[in-house]
């Protein structure tokens, strides 16, 4: 009966670390640029998505399962920070309605802790997806100046700094 909720659990973690990979690629180009709030919001988010795939791997083990450690997708190689957001939005979009339709299935087959914790993963994807629009919001009221506000922090804090090595920061 449970064995049912295995596929939709590593259908999950394979979301999951495909937005690992997406979210730590738009990381790694924001602190390039010197954006910090905006590469900090993809680190911290895909650290959130790498404690969702461990949550899915220890479910489908308790359900006899193997974990397939697959990514659903290639990652996008985007650079512009609107776009970046854009797709995140997306991403999660897709993970809150996908989830909500698993978390009905393992219901439908009498396993309501994988139920659960797909309704506790579409809470953390909707504030993920909210905190992405909040950023997006942002960037189109103040345009570029947004983005400029972060590297100018980043420079104050960089000139404050007696010997710090950059690539450290």
């Amino acid at each position: 009966m449970y064995g049912k909720s295995i596929e939709p659990l590593n259908k999950a973690l394979s979301e999951e670390l495909s937005g690992v990979h997406q979210y730590m690629y738009f990381h790694f180009h924001c602190d390039n640029q010197g954006f910090d709030l905006l590469a900090n919001l993809f680190r911290k988010t895909a650290i959130e998505e790498m404690l969702h795939i461990e949550r899915l791997a220890e479910r489908i083990l308790f359900l006899k399962g193997d974990v397939e450690i697959q990514a659903s997708c290639k990652t996008e190689k985007i650079h512009d920070v609107a776009d970046m957001l854009i797709l995140a939005k997306s991403m999660e979009e897709q993970s809150i309605n996908d989830y909500n339709k698993l978390a009905m299935e393992c219901g439908s087959n009498a396993d309501s802790v994988s139920r659960k914790l797909f309704e506790e993963l579409v809470m953390d994807e909707e504030r993920h997806f909210a905190q992405f629009d909040t950023e997006l919001e942002n960037l189109k009221k103040f345009g570029d100046q947004y983005l400029a506000l972060q590297s100018i922090e980043r420079s104050k804090m960089l000139s404050t700094q007696t010997g710090a090595n950059p690539t450290n920061l």
